[in-house]
């Protein structure tokens, strides 16, 4: 069930969230970028959720309940029998003291009540209003662990592989894992799920039946299934509950036997503000200066799954208005977006991306995406296109910011083009948000810190710090983390950083200057995130070290 755009309009005006002008405005960006009005509002940062919530309530003559701030534990939701928490999307938040509170899309009718009432007798019932998708991750309750699932089909079942296949993604689907792992340990598989960059072991099965699923896996990637001693890589298009989902499939001989890799693609990217990745104030104005300009390169850097692509689109999306010509060439392409022509680079057709960046110049485009500058004649393409009056996007592969230049040198590219083109580099990496449903705070002083940080004081001044972690509950699975963000260095290219590019120096002089210029290293950006309890130290820790003094 989805929440329509004429209930959020008049729930907005009704209530005077917001004003005609501010919902007009929504309206026409929702239209023009095909999307709903919802994220329309949250991509123009007009109205958080938790206030559309209470207006919607309002409107529905209900309480609002925040489910991602106050989710219920396993052992409540499953008292609601899963067949009726489907049919009617909903879940109980909590019974206490003969009171039952039940979380609701819409306001409940006489069938729901009725229904409850049988659920709960004797109980009191109250009806609260939460988001359908809140209330549908929690039916992830419902499911029992993948290897009771998987024993079971084998009783069962005459078809062992696509069932077992088809409980594994829609597992990954609910957990929003990234990546699905299948590895050979012996005489059983290995199953695991990367959720917010970290994988976790999801489920066993037998390896007697590892080679008929992996042969499944094989035959819907068009790959060959008789092969079993080279890597092969495909691609899956999967329907699961009607919909369809792009799935990016490689295969591995490993000592243990072959091992398969899953990256699962999202159909389209959510719309997202800049703050929404995590980016302050600061940097998002900078960001914005350089996208402004008509011509000039801009480059988003990092290792792989660091989010380079979604930062990437979401300035994408700040761009794509009727008035421009916006062609990207991509591998894959992974997030599919109106109004922007998307090519996808073909080895059997030979359209690799310097082939296909020499095309689309041709197509009078105003703004360029490649998806990943790998060599130096994409490289030298790509500047030159800068060159020549347009605005070019990329991402590429290095540790930081100040490496990206240094990079680009070594790859030969002419500094004098170089210093005239490039105009601004992005270079993050994600760490994982605490769980908003468990956070909470502790106390520090500067010898329990010192077990982390070298010299605490630089960052926690005074004798005590408060930090935030999450105590694991059922809402992250025990993990306390959910969902990820990024930590970035923003760099913009200044005179002082043209003239050093001439002179192509090493990656430290870059650094030296740029810090000197003010720029935030991965691990100062990340300790603002720290201190308003975004991410733990130990996380930041995990993926960023302290600047060397």
């Amino acid at each position: 069930m989805k929440l329509d755009n004429q209930t959020i309009k008049s729930a907005l005006l009704d209530g005077d969230y917001l004003s005609e002008e501010k919902v007009s405005q929504a309206d026409k960006f929702a239209e023009s970028r095909n999307i709903s009005l919802a994220e329309a509002i949250f991509s123009l940062d007009l109205i958080k959720k938790d206030y559309l919530g209470q207006a919607l309530a309002e409107k529905f003559n209900l309480p609002f309940c925040n489910i991602e701030s106050q989710s219920p534990a396993a052992e409540e939701v499953l008292k609601i029998p899963e067949e009726i928490a489907r049919k009617f999307k909903v879940a109980l938040i909590s019974e206490k003291d003969g009171r039952v509170l039940i979380a609701v899309p819409a306001p409940p009718d006489q069938e729901l009540v009725a229904v409850i009432g049988n659920v709960f007798p004797g109980k009191t019932v109250s009806f609260v209003f939460s988001f359908p998708e809140d209330i549908e991750k929690l039916f992830i309750f419902y499911r029992r662990p993948l290897t009771t699932r998987f024993a079971e089909i084998v009783r069962t079942q005459e078809r062992v592989a696509p069932e077992i296949i088809d409980e594994i993604i829609k597992d990954a689907l609910l957990f929003e894992a990234s990546d699905i792992h299948f590895e050979p340990r012996g005489k059983k598989v290995i199953i695991r799920f990367r959720i917010s960059g970290v994988l976790y072991v999801a489920g066993m099965i037998p390896k007697e039946y590892y080679l008929n699923i992996l042969n499944r896996i094989k035959v819907l990637a068009n790959l060959r299934s008789d092969e079993h001693n080279r890597t092969q890589d495909g691609a899956i298009r999967y329907q699961t509950g009607g919909n369809f989902l792009d799935i990016r499939v490689s295969i591995a001989p490993t000592v243990e036997g072959e091992k398969a890799a899953m990256r699962i693609l999202a159909r389209h990217v959510h719309i997202l503000s800049l703050s929404d990745l995590g980016f302050s104030p600061e940097k998002q104005e900078l960001i914005s200066k350089a996208i402004q300009k008509p011509a000039g390169m801009i480059l988003v850097s990092g290792p792989t799954g660091s989010g380079k692509t979604t930062t990437l689109y979401t300035i994408l999306k700040n761009l794509n208005t009727p008035e421009v010509n916006i062609t990207t060439i991509e591998d894959p392409v992974e997030y599919k977006i109106s109004g922007i022509n998307q090519i996808q680079v073909n080895t059997e057709t030979e359209l690799t991306f310097a082939r296909g960046l020499r095309s689309i110049v041709r197509q009078d485009p105003n703004i360029v995406l490649v998806g990943e500058i790998r060599d130096t004649e994409t490289a030298e393409i790509s500047v030159n296109a800068a060159l020549t009056g347009h605005l070019m996007l990329s991402t590429f592969h290095a540790v930081d910011a100040a490496t990206t230049i240094s990079r680009l040198l070594y790859m030969d590219i002419e500094p004098s083009i170089l210093s005239s083109t490039l105009e601004l580099i992005i270079s993050q990496r994600l760490v994982r948000k605490i769980c908003p449903a468990c956070r909470h705070s502790l106390t520090a002083d500067q010898e329990k810190l010192k077990n982390d940080l070298m010299h605490p004081e630089r960052y926690f001044p005074g004798p005590t710090a408060t930090l935030y972690e999450g105590k694991g509950c059922n809402a992250c699975q025990g993990m306390g983390y959910a969902g990820q963000t990024a930590i970035f260095e923003v760099m913009p290219i200044t005179s002082e950083i043209r003239e050093l590019i001439l002179k192509k120096p090493a990656a430290s002089e870059f650094a030296a200057l740029a810090k000197k210029q003010g720029l935030h290293s991965f691990f100062e950006d990340g300790i603002e995130k720290v201190r308003s309890g975004v991410t733990t130290l130990k996380e930041l820790l995990r993926v960023a070290t302290p600047p060397e003094e």
